[in-house]
């Protein structure tokens, strides 16, 4: 294995399918394959080691037989529970100049922890739908936000992915069974008021943007048949690739702005253009599955690395 090698590392445990398009991308733009690193092994209690030498940061996985100095690290497909083990790897990496765009664990952790986004979202004005954080509430301080935003909102946790435990509530009842939901499994969670993000067809849809350097790169359209589930692809909503141009340049200003209010030079904004145009959340790791062309951001990812060298 050479010593200045491109190191993709990402949670090898994950199925999403970012990782193959990525390594695609790295040996389409250098005619050589990355080398892969499981994540895992340099999160909190993982066997990886780092090594200071003349030509950087080495990178050591005993288990896997790995060693490598690399010239630059891709960093993705790091689910959100994980993000805080992974933290005291990035920001040595980030000390000791390693080529990567995904070093800043601070700009990690406001856009992973949604109470942080929101927070973020209003010292910076970014337009988002009236939200309430909630830490273990009691059963009168939720009814109060309920009431507050409307009676029609959705329940989502502060920590969360691919839409799961996130609820539509309407009625009494349905808040006190999320209640519940979130006070067994022990989950911060946000209440928001509800878009009401129907196309045409009496259909919730939204718009995933992805962002990198302040240049839109891809449009997705997400369409969701049922109007109580969230509009994530994991959770049966459709998804089409849109041409950038094919959205409003409003639209398109606001996710550049939603990115930039989080730190990341890199994300893939949700949003809709109802109520005026809203963002929903910022995500570090849009998926590069098999609906999103790879020309379209994983290219243009693995380029942004190979120009900082």
């Amino acid at each position: 294995m050479g010593t200045r090698e491109i190191v993709l590392m990402t949670d090898h445990g994950s199925l999403e399918g970012s990782r193959s398009a990525l390594a695609a991308a790295v040996e389409l733009l250098t005619g050589r394959p990355p080398v892969l690193i499981d994540a895992r092994h340099f999160m909190t209690g993982g066997t990886g080691r780092t090594h200071l030498v003349d030509a950087g940061v080495r990178f050591e996985v005993p288990p896997e037989g790995q060693t490598v100095t690399p010239s630059a690290v891709l960093i993705y497909e790091i689910q959100p529970p994980e993000r805080r083990g992974f933290a005291p790897f990035q920001r040595l990496l980030r000390r000791h100049g390693v080529t990567s765009l995904g070093t800043d664990a601070s700009a990690w952790r406001t856009a992973t922890e949604k109470n942080l986004t929101v927070e973020r979202f209003a010292q910076h004005g970014i337009p988002h739908m009236e939200t309430i954080s909630l830490s273990r509430p009691s059963s009168q301080r939720a009814a109060a936000a309920f009431e507050k935003l409307g009676r029609n909102v959705w329940a989502r946790p502060v920590l969360g992915t691919c839409g799961n435990d996130v609820f539509h509530i309407t009625t009494p009842e349905q808040l006190r069974t999320v209640i519940s939901h979130y006070a067994h499994s022990e989950q911060d969670w946000l209440m928001s008021r509800d878009a009401e993000n129907f196309n045409s067809d009496g259909l919730r849809h939204q718009f995933r943007v992805s962002v990198l350097h302040g240049r839109p790169l891809q449009a997705c359209e997400h369409v969701q048949a049922d109007p109580d589930s969230p509009c994530n692809e994991a959770q049966g909503a459709g998804c089409t690739p849109l041409p950038i141009d094919d959205l409003p340049a409003e639209l398109c200003k606001l996710a550049v702005s939603a990115t930039e209010s989080m730190g990341l030079p890199f994300a893939g904004v949700d949003l809709a253009v109802e109520n005026g145009g809203v963002v929903f959340e910022v995500n570090v790791h849009p998926m590069l599955g098999s609906v999103h062309p790879a020309e379209s951001v994983a290219v243009p990812y693995v380029e942004a690395h190979l120009a900082m060298l």
